[in-house]
């Protein structure tokens, strides 16, 4: 079997670990999740695809636009349509058949129910802010990321008891991680928007075409999150999508 590994997270960087330490192929591209397609491992398909002997499991990759599938490929994956599947890690694991350790249940927490994931299964605050850091660490949040969340925490706002920030950079999870808990949290620049919280899935509904079309995702259950592909919008979409959101969800 071979892995084809997906966007660069705490998660993705322990399933490459599990996959080393188990002997077991695969190919990293060091894709961010903007970029996470199937499309990027076309001449691995091309020379594996198809082969009885051999299963190819793609990790988080999308699939749009990609018409030539092998046989024998595999998705596992947890968010938009199979957004109630395990963990990714978990399906490594399972494909594996190999048992998961605390902290990779804790990792499998966090990327499918975030903070709230990791309460459910009974982490303590300091396991909660050691995968949080290694997280946005994983992720490139860089100390100028982290203060630049800083400062336009300060100068959020609350519309219709929604708490709005303009962040002036695309690292979203060091607004989030300071601004935790949060009930309703919306958080956008000018060519990308995220909201987090209560309401999500009437959003998933709502925008459900745009979900189709590969522009917004989704993903951690009813109090998860739903948001815009870099770049897809211009700042005025992202306006309207973003006062469209507060509407909806104050219905």
């Amino acid at each position: 079997m071979i892995f084809l590994l997906g966007g660069h997270d705490l998660e993705m960087s322990e399933i490459r670990n599990m996959l080393e330490e188990n002997a077991v192929q695969y190919f990293d591209r060091s894709l961010s999740w903007s970029n996470a397609n199937l499309k990027e491992y076309e001449q691995e398909l091309a020379m594996y695809g198809n082969k009885e002997d051999i299963s190819i499991y793609g990790v988080e990759l999308q699939e749009k636009d990609f018409d030539l599938i092998p046989s024998n490929y595999t998705r596992i994956d947890h968010h938009n349509e199979i957004s109630n599947h395990p963990a990714s890690i978990l399906q490594v694991a399972t494909v594996l058949d190999i048992p998961v350790s605390r902290y990779q249940q804790l990792i499998a927490a966090n990327d499918t129910g975030y903070i709230p994931g990791m309460i459910g299964i009974g982490a303590t605050p300091e396991e909660i802010n050691t995968i949080r850091l290694l997280d946005r660490e994983k992720q490139g949040v860089t100390v100028n990321d982290e203060e630049l969340a800083t400062i336009a925490i300060e100068n959020r706002t609350i519309e219709q008891g929604v708490i709005v920030v303009k962040s002036e950079t695309n690292r979203f999870s060091p607004v989030c991680d300071r601004l935790f808990p949060y009930e309703k949290l919306l958080i956008y620049t000018d060519d990308e928007l995220m909201y987090y919280g209560s309401g999500k899935e009437l959003l998933t509904e709502n925008f459900d075409s745009e979900i189709s079309a590969g522009k917004m995702f989704h993903g951690g259950g009813a109090v998860g999150y739903i948001g815009t592909k870099r770049g897809l919008y211009p700042y005025k979409d992202i306006l309207e999508i973003k006062k469209t959101i507060i509407q909806l969800i104050n219905k």
